[in-house]
């Protein structure tokens, strides 16, 4: 919920044949109208995204060096060689360590009989960082392991994978981050056996913004193939693919859209333990996920682990054989998560106390929490980059080096502020950082925190406006015009996220005609309003009811944007307006 006078409301203008669409697409000219705001120019595109299947997947044979990889690995498996894959310690890295050693393991049984030689290593989030180290390199060739295979990682370890090599070890690299760049501006790719990267300079594959774990789904294709596993097998872990896109926060466009729509079908029949004993103890009914419940309560347990534990926990539970281990695993995880939002929350508010008596002047916010545990850093900056509207780094005390006076942090933006490139003019102060324009990561000495706040403000060329945040109506639609119909065509649109947001309409003038605060925690405000008209309209508030209340008691006249939604109660069905924003007169 959006309080009245603190955001700028915008109307979509992108332009098209909406009737000519809507009667040649089926579906109504408001459909038609959000996917064009939504990035879609043509038919086709449009079409796909109505009416995509699973079976509309692009080919991952089209990835430079997929059918490489994919015939060093039966030859691997074949032979029996030791196979080690090194994953990442967030989500979308335990879902593709997942799909990896189980298509391996699968693919094995298939050409041998045996499910093979075929462990993992994932690094710890503190103690090793991100990716492969030289201890992680060393302790394979110790276990005298012939075959490395990333996977969310590996891109950037040239140094690395040169040292594997040079111990005998084949490597092959399977990744979706950037491609590092030489001096003369072209890709430096690692010296692997094979580089799967839809990143790849001239790389044929039509979307390349796919998570790790869709890359290494698109991998186990190919080897099902070639190991001639019923292709059915392979389809059953688009699920992983699925869980692995939301967690890791892809843009629910183009393929990634159809994993998601697919993927959470899957789901809700799942017969991996883990994961319906994780839904479980959260509360979740398996057969009703949406993109939200993997994004903000089934993705945060998984993350948990690799946060304040080990990403182990999240793979071991997805490899639950029982129901006793899985339920213990999932336990586990949901209690780390409880956890971790609890220090979350603490984390959050003093922050945000720093900035309002010390920062609340600054373009760019600097919060220094010595006692927040590291891992929280980048959400904690999310938090106050929401509150603030304003690009915020959150810095916290080194734990690996917190005797030589190093501070670690993350820092998220907002669209006006570039923030690697903030970051690169200050690049002096900062032994480590990197990241892209709406996120970084990065280390400073504890000595340097001022300067760096200090220098980051000086050239940081933002202003007033760019502090208020914008929010982008796709239709200035009267409620009277929503219906049961438009809702299920709505929900045609789904699944809704990062790159496919929800539809917002928006309303002026409405009159108020009662309010009241449903709800424990009293942050439900059920309205009655109608329209100039006199058309009523039954509205839900989400948020503090006793703020919304206490600013109403002035005003008998509000504007809102909306999503149109059925209520059932007692058997009865009633459209109601859920609202997201509101400006009172």
């Amino acid at each position: 919920m959006q309080q009245d006078g603190k955001e700028i409301w915008m109307v979509q203008t992108k332009r098209a044949d909406f009737k000519g669409l809507a009667q040649k697409l089926g579906v109504s000219p408001v459909s038609v109208r959000i996917m064009r705001n939504r990035g879609l120019e043509t038919e086709e595109a449009m079409r796909r995204y109505l009416y995509g299947t699973a079976d509309d997947l692009y080919d991952g044979s089209r990835m430079t060096d997929m059918e490489r990889a994919s015939e060093i690995l039966v030859e691997k498996l074949k032979s029996g060689k030791r196979i080690r894959v090194i994953g990442d310690y967030d989500i979308d890295g335990v879902c593709s360590s997942y799909l990896l050693l189980t298509g391996l393991r699968r693919v094995s049984e298939a050409l041998s009989g045996t499910k093979g030689r075929i462990d993992y290593e994932i690094p710890d989030r503190i103690a090793d960082g991100y990716g492969m180290n030289e201890r992680m390199i060393r302790q394979a060739s110790s276990d005298q392991v012939d075959t490395l295979v990333t996977c969310d990682n590996g891109i950037a370890a040239a140094k690395e994978i040169r040292l594997a090599g040079e111990l005998g070890m084949t490597v092959i690299v399977t990744d979706h981050h950037e491609i590092p760049v030489d001096e003369e501006g072209n890709q430096a790719l690692p010296p692997a056996a094979a580089v799967v990267d839809p990143k790849r300079k001239g790389d044929s594959y039509p979307y390349p913004e796919i998570c790790g774990a869709v890359v290494v789904y698109k991998l186990l294709q190919l080897l099902y193939r070639r190991a001639e596993v019923p292709e059915a097998e392979w389809k059953e872990l688009l699920q992983f693919a699925a869980v692995a896109t939301v967690g890791d926060v892809m843009r629910l466009q183009d393929e990634n859209r159809l994993i998601v729509k697919y993927g959470l079908r899957q789901l809700a029949e799942t017969r991996n333990l883990g994961l319906r004993c994780l839904a479980e103890k959260n509360g979740l009914d398996m057969g009703r996920l949406s993109a939200y419940h993997i994004g903000f309560v089934i993705g945060p347990c998984l993350n948990a682990g690799g946060r304040l534990q080990t990403a182990k926990l999240a793979l071991r539970l997805l490899q639950a054989d029982t129901r006793e281990e899985a339920e213990r695993l999932a336990e586990e995880l949901k209690e780390l998560n409880d956890l971790r939002k609890d220090m979350t929350a603490k984390g959050e508010a003093e922050a945000i106390r720093q900035v309002e008596e010390r920062y609340a002047k600054d373009k760019v916010l600097v919060v220094f929490l010595p006692e927040c545990h590291e891992s929280l850093a980048g959400i904690i900056a999310g938090r106050v980059r929401e509150h603030f509207h304003k690009p915020a780094f959150v810095l916290t005390k080194s734990q690996e080096s917190a005797a030589d006076g190093m501070a670690k942090g993350s820092g998220r933006s907002i669209e006006a502020y570039h923030m690697f490139q903030g970051l690169c003019q200050v690049s002096d102060l900062l032994p480590k950082f990197g990241g892209h324009p709406m996120a970084a990561g990065l280390s400073v000495r504890e000595a340097d925190i001022g300067e760096l706040r200090r220098r980051l403000n000086e050239n940081a060329e933002l202003t007033e406006e760019d502090f208020i945040p914008r929010i982008w109506i796709d239709v200035p639609m009267p409620f009277e015009y929503a219906s049961e119909e438009l809702v299920r065509e709505l929900e045609r649109l789904e699944p809704f996220g990062q790159g496919n947001e929800k539809p917002l309409f928006a309303q002026k003038d409405l009159w108020i005609k009662s309010a009241r605060v449903l709800g424990k925690n009293r942050n439900v405000v059920r309205l009655s309003l109608a329209a100039e008209n006199g058309f009523p309209i039954e509205g839900i508030l989400l948020g503090d009811g006793d703020e919304f209340m206490s600013r109403q008691a002035e005003s008998s006249r509000i504007d809102v944007t909306y999503y149109p939604d059925i209520n059932e109660y007692n058997g009865n069905r009633t459209l109601q307006a859920v609202i997201k924003n509101y400006k009172l007169h």
